[in-house]
């Protein structure tokens, strides 16, 4: 391990003049189709003699790097694409002779090298990278976020091989590069500006979760700046567009061709498969959450929270487990156990007992949860700080067979290449979660997706029309409501169609889209994003031997040819000099340090003095904080703990207050239930105030948690619960829903008649705030409760009344024709119920009438 006086020496001169890099300025244009961005890198030599700058940097995981430019002494010179040693060798050969240059490597797909040599002594030297990067709209909203730092990493493995970087681990066995791919953690004083242009075509609204903008009109689109120029580049900038008109999706085909070359398209569908199948009727489900020192602070109350919202999202006869994991594992149960209301708050007990310490060991976890269901759905929350990413992807695509893997990235540094490539490869989602961005619209959102009616087998024909090189080769799933996209050329220009088929569960599906090729267009970026991302269907596939060899050439040759960035291709950019300006000798290194990641508990020195421990110069502390988590493991990783099973049920901690607004009579009905045994509304705000306790023991401790509440509870709502439960949009509500898909109720009558009340109550709030079985979030939720709810139907035949109440309401809410013809047949019975589905506001006034008595 690199001693803190060399990695502090490595962050400053022996003066200790500041290191050359000044700031960091972000611009360019987010487009309907894709971004075009340049990241400046302002560099100044505030000491007295040449030095070279190494500057280790994320870029997302899927943007293609299209440009390298070095500005210097009022030249601009562009950069040239060679192959990576040839490019090492020409920047070497450069700066040995004394002239400037500057080279960028790729180091992983979202970590990139600048060395910038021979600064000169008071001179200013500006540096430009540019990427392009396909964005995807979903319901009229582009969400895009750019990596400002790369953050430390769990580096497993036993130190072997030499060091080819700087970085603050040394490179073990099974994370060779580990010295190029950390970065120091120091005083790094230089700020982040940017300027951005947004035009999707139409009127936007541009917010972010991670930094206050300034947002104002420009030509062409909305004009984006931070608030605060020169910000800290410790967390992910995220900005979140959106439209008010989400009725007209934007254009689904783009395409590039001049002259007689041949023509580049991109083509993107959003499949409504609403009509389908849903998959099998049971699911299998692994959760596996990330406990380690990484977590601490914010992350792993977000990840704990949007588990609890994952879990109630299952029905009673799926099964699932849990895995938490650090230097070792933890399991929830020793096999996969079927989700009912017991094992429900077993869960939530034992995800609240949970905390943060230790190394990102993710690779035994994944291949255990993927074992054990190898054609299930593996749910992973983490922040995704390692450094073994191949080691892991191999692992678990040599385990599975059909499971999908859906992650959750969770806090300021997402590391995303990983969780990405997990996606891409098993046909699963990824999402991203920032402080103070909503947990559970992402959690339902993703989870949704893991359980929605998706087409497998997809086979793509063109008709009228050719096409050819397609990318990516194996066309991926179409997922209900997820933008699917394909890349090619044609040679010829026409007008077609793309008929897409496929499986879904025992249906055929066919889909025929309307294409049209034409002989000029002007968008070459998508010929860019094109090469792209058929030298990431290249680089997926496992070849061996001469064959691995010659895709490498392949590879090579398209990347030379469109300018892109691989692990084998690398910008070069030279700046000839005489003179005075041509420096002698070698220049001294000084490695750019990083900002510590915000939110991270483990750089909090404040923390640490608070507690007595020794005062260190910030520096050193940060020092030693980084060396040793990025060094934590040496060796084999030790034998996972012993399993902890929750063996005592125990009701789930309350969430935040739920909704009783609108001064309709059902909702007076609501009140005057609540007046029986407690106050659900105040249990809930007391309930906030407690925290699930448990003790660091083994399997069976005792936790603290509030009695299980119930719709049918006690006292008149206090006016400021109600107030703060509109704000919660219902999300309250929705996290004490059962197992069952019912809400519990402990007024008079059968346990059928006190559930179907709570339930039919609980729905009409629901539906006071939009939310029916159509709802983009929680209307899987909705559906669960509709289906209970007519499962539960026969058992009220003592109680016509109840019957009509949860019949009416679930006709209210749910919006599928299948579900309505059921619930109009389960009503025939009744007398005068099915004429009142007719009429839906004479069946609201009856409904409210049923709940109010």
């Amino acid at each position: 391990m690199e001693n803190v006086e060399n990695v502090k020496a490595g962050l400053y001169t022996q003066s200790g003049a500041q290191v050359p890099l000044q700031g960091v300025d972000v611009t360019g244009e987010l487009l309907g189709g894709h971004a075009r961005v340049r990241v400046r890198q302002r560099y100044r030599n505030a000491e007295s003699k040449p030095v070279e700058a190494v500057y280790v940097f994320p870029l997302p995981s899927d943007a293609t790097l299209t440009a390298f430019s070095m500005e210097c002494a009022g030249r601009r010179i562009q950069g040239v694409l060679k192959k990576r040693e040839e490019a090492f060798r020409a920047y070497d050969d450069a700066v040995t002779a004394g002239h400037g240059a500057a080279l960028l490597d790729q180091e992983r797909p979202n970590v990139f090298t600048a060395q910038v040599g021979n600064l000169l002594p008071g001179e200013e030297t500006l540096v430009e990278v540019e990427f392009l990067q396909a964005i995807q709209v979903e319901e009229g909203c582009v969400r895009w976020a750019l990596p400002t730092l790369v953050a430390p990493r769990y580096i497993p493995g036993a130190p072997m091989g030499d060091r080819t970087a700087h970085g603050a681990a040394d490179p073990t066995d099974r994370v060779p590069d580990a010295d190029r791919i950390t970065p120091p953690v120091g005083d790094a004083r230089y700020g982040l500006t940017l300027d951005l242009l947004v035009s999707l075509g139409r009127e936007v609204v541009v917010e972010s979760p991670s930094h206050k903008l300034d947002v104002s009109r420009a030509e062409g689109g909305m004009r984006v700046k931070l608030s605060q120029p020169g910000v800290a580049l410790d967390r992910d900038l995220v900005l979140s567009v959106r439209s008010p008109d989400t009725s007209t999706p934007l254009t689904t085909l783009v395409t590039h061709r001049q002259g007689q070359e041949p023509g580049t398209f991109a083509l993107t569908v959003v499949p409504d498969l609403l009509g389908m199948a849903a998959g099998p009727k049971r699911q299998e489900v692994v959760f596996v959450v990330d406990t380690s020192g990484s977590m601490d602070g914010e992350s792993l109350p977000q990840a704990q929270g949007a588990l609890r919202l994952c879990l109630r999202h299952l029905r009673e006869g799926d099964r699932f487990n849990v895995i938490a994991f650090e230097n070792s594992f933890h399991l929830f149960s020793p096999e996969p156990v079927p989700f009912t209301q017991r094992t429900l708050e077993q869960a939530d007990r034992w995800v609240a007992a949970l905390h943060a310490s230790g190394g990102t060991e993710l690779l035994e976890p994944m291949r255990a949860a993927v074992r054990a269901v190898p054609d299930g759905v593996v749910v992973l929350l983490t922040d995704g700080q390692v450094g073994n990413e191949s080691e892991i992807l191999d692992a678990v695509m040599a385990e599975r067979k059909t499971a999908r893997i859906y992650s959750f990235g969770i806090g300021t540094n997402v590391s995303d290449v990983l969780l990405k490539d997990m996606a891409r490869q098993t046909g699963g989602a990824v999402e991203f979660i920032h402080p103070g961005e909503r947990i559970d619209d992402k959690v339902v959102a993703q989870f949704s997706r893991a359980l929605a009616p998706r087409v497998t087998g997809v086979e793509v024909r063109f008709e009228g029309v050719e096409a050819s090189e397609l990318a990516p080769a194996e066309p991926p799933q179409l997922v209900d409501g997820s933008p699917w996209s394909l890349f090619g050329r044609y040679t010829t220009p026409g007008s077609g169609k793309v008929l897409l088929k496929g499986k879904s569960g025992a249906e055929t599906f066919s889909l025929s889209i309307p294409v049209s090729f034409p002989a000029e267009s002007d968008r070459p970026a998508v010929e860019k994003l094109w090469a792209a991302e058929r030298i990431r269907s290249w680089q997926d596939a496992a070849l061996v031997g001469r064959r691995a060899q010659a895709l490498q050439e392949r590879i090579v040759q398209l990347a030379l040819a469109h300018g892109i960035v691989t692990p084998y291709t690398s910008f070069v950019v030279v700046e000839e000099r005489t003179g005075e300006r041509r420096a002698s000798g070698q220049p001294e290194t000084r490695v750019i340090p990083v900002h510590a990641p915000a939110g991270w508990a483990m750089f909090d020195t404040a923390k640490e003095e608070a507690e007595g421990s020794p005062v260190q110069h910030p520096r050193v502390a940060m020092a030693k904080k980084v060396a040793s988590f990025a060094n934590v493991s040496a060796g084999a990783p030790p034998p996972p703990s012993p399993i902890r099973y929750a063996s005592a049920p125990s009701a789930p901690p309350p969430p935040a207050p739920v909704s009783a607004p609108a001064p309709a009579r059902a909702a007076a009905a609501l009140r005057q239930e609540q007046t029986k045994g407690g106050g659900f509304f105040e249990r809930l705000r007391q309930g906030k105030k407690k925290e699930v306790a448990s003790s660091a023991g083994p399997a069976g401790d005792a936790f603290a948690a509030p009695e299980p509440l119930s719709l049918e509870d006690a006292s008149v709502v206090p006016s400021s619960v109600a107030e703060e439960a509109a704000a919660d949009g219902g999300v309250g509500l929705l996290g004490q829903q059962l197992a069952s898909g019912l809400w519990a109720g402990t007024g008079t009558g059968s346990e059928p008649v006190r559930q179907a009340r709570a339930t039919a109550l609980a729905l009409l709030e629901l539906l006071r705030q939009g939310i029916t079985s159509s709802h983009a979030l929680h209307g899987a939720q909705v559906k669960k409760a509709v289906e209970a709810l007519l499962s539960l139907v026969p058992q009220l035949g003592g109680s016509p009344d109840m019957a009509e109440l949860a019949l009416g309401v679930a006709w209210l809410v749910a919006a599928g024709p299948r579900t309505r013809g059921r619930i109009a047949q389960a009503a025939q019975p009744i007398a005068g119920l099915s004429s009142r589905l007719e009429n839906e506001v004479a069946l609201r006034q009856h409904v409210d009438a049923l709940a109010s008595r």
